[in-house]
């Protein structure tokens, strides 16, 4: 693991430095997830692309700390720890919850004038599509039992309940952070201008294909979607192809920039 002083230590990891390349790759895990759910992918990415995973509060190393409720937060400090790395252009690539956190955070970076080099957005509905879910106010195994309906979490971790009582906490609070989110435009037009990729399992339980396609509308710039065999979790098997996609999707975000 390797992270720069003054760059967001607690909340930026990387792997497999890139130093060389010309603009970096974010990835932001899923609800419950941590930034180790991207090794393989930075991996995989390694030595063509410089990957950043973020790994949000109340999970392994980072347990003890204040779990955040809200997603405003977690994109507030997951932008103002990503500042320092933007001395290169920053691709963002968020799957699940992580998605919509990428979506605000590529927000904030538009506003300040550093606009992300393009936003890749996994297994998650539009911004504006209502939730009516309340699992964050299920009992714990309520709450678990869903875990287990997305097939996103090892079955061995399931059933220790020492492990389970770590990770708890934490999975519900992302829950009550991506149900209780309400997109608030800003002014009217597209909410970005930076090219847009979707990504989505043909089978998810949680966002139709026609669902996933609806991104569009959110971004002025170049968009192209993509579908794959699997459900809620499909980037586990497909690896191979998504590290393919990633690849597409970074090279025509950088001709976008040039052109």
């Amino acid at each position: 693991m390797n992270v720069r002083a003054g760059g967001g230590e607690e909340w930026v990891r990387r792997f497999h430095p890139a130093c060389e390349r010309p603009h970096r790759l974010v990835c932001l895990p899923h609800a419950g997830g941590a930034s180790s759910f991207f090794f393989p992918f930075s991996a995989a990415l390694a030595p063509r692309v410089d990957v950043l995973a973020i790994q949000y509060p109340g999970r392994q190393d980072r347990r003890h700390e204040r779990l955040r409720t809200t997603i405003g937060e977690l994109a507030e400090e997951t932008y103002r720890a990503l500042r320092p790395w933007a001395d290169r252009p920053l691709a963002l690539f968020g799957h699940s919850m992580g998605a919509v956190i990428a979506f605000e955070v590529a927000r904030m970076l538009e506003r300040d004038g550093t606009p992300p080099l393009g936003l890749i957005v996994s297994g998650r509905r539009p911004p504006d599509a209502q939730r009516t879910e309340r699992v964050h106010l299920l009992g714990d195994e309520g709450l678990l039992n869903e875990i287990r309906k997305l097939s996103g979490t090892d079955p061995g971790v399931l059933a220790d309940e020492e492990v389970l009582r770590m990770v708890v906490p934490a999975i519900r609070a992302d829950y009550r952070a991506v149900e209780t989110y309400r997109y608030r435009p800003h002014g009217a037009g597209p909410a970005l201008g930076c090219p847009l990729s979707v990504l989505t399992g043909e089978g998810d339980p949680r966002v139709t294909v026609e669902q996933a396609r609806t991104w569009k509308a959110f971004s002025s710039g170049p968009f192209s979607f993509r579908s794959f065999p699997g459900d809620h979790f499909y980037l586990t098997p497909q690896r191979d192809r998504v590290v393919r996609a990633i690849l597409e999707d970074l090279a025509g975000f950088a001709t976008a920039l040039t052109a």
